[in-house]
């Protein structure tokens, strides 16, 4: 039976590389995400109880848009919400607590920091650099093990995310599975799920990440 057991880092360069979901593991995506379903609600005359879409971020936007549209208006509902995204849920939505600390732990010691999300690209882009967070790399638009597909391209030996769809990005690309336990999943369900370390939250990364670092050998890929 093969093992389960991510393989250690491989050497680079720059460091190790990891990647970092980004809602509800970088930012606070609730009350802006709550503001523009309202505003979707509103704008086209259906419910969306907007307070219930916000406990289950994660997953594609297209999957929430099914519950509240007939199918063959979510696509064009996905193109309303990401239009109007920007006016409403950008400054809305604050950083995490150590989110900037972690990306900055990562770059600091030589390595890089990308931002992997199921997110539209170009509103993941505005929510980082409206909040002053510089990743290396951004890339949007994938979910759950779609997400070893950036993950290997651009050599990420560790995944940190808040969901278990996050768990088996990681997994399914061969990277450490970290998670924070800031989204809708608790830490039961994210050791259940795979998770390799379970973290409260980003603010206990830093001190995680030195520690892994120190017992980081490229010599022995």
């Amino acid at each position: 039976m093969a093992s389960t057991t991510p393989p250690p880092p491989q050497p680079s360069p720059s460091g190790i590389t990891v990647g970092f979901d980004l809602d509800m593991t970088l930012i606070d995506s609730r009350p802006g995400i709550r503001a523009c379903y309202r505003a979707l609600a509103e704008r086209t005359g259906t419910f969306i109880d907007a307070d219930l879409a916000v406990t289950r971020l994660g997953p594609p936007l297209v999957d929430e848009l099914a519950h509240w549209f007939p199918a063959e208006r979510v696509g064009e509902m996905a193109d309303l919400y990401r239009a109007m995204y920007p006016a409403f849920a950008v400054e809305a939505t604050p950083a995490l607590p150590g989110a900037r600390e972690a990306v900055a732990a990562v770059q600091d010691a030589g390595g890089r920091a990308v931002v992997v999300t199921a997110k539209y690209e170009p509103n993941a882009k505005l929510h980082l650099a409206h909040l002053g967070i510089e990743p290396d790399a951004v890339i949007g638009d994938l979910w759950a093990e779609q997400k070893a597909l950036a993950l290997r391209e651009h050599g990420a030996t560790v995944y940190v995310g808040d969901h278990v769809g996050d768990v088996r990005g990681a997994r399914t690309a061969g990277a450490l599975s970290v998670a924070v336990a800031t989204g809708p999943c608790d830490p039961a369900e994210l050791r259940e799920a795979g998770a390799d370390v379970v973290l409260t939250g980003l603010a206990e990364f830093p001190r995680w990440f030195s520690d892994y670092r120190g017992n980081w050998r490229p010599e022995r890929a």
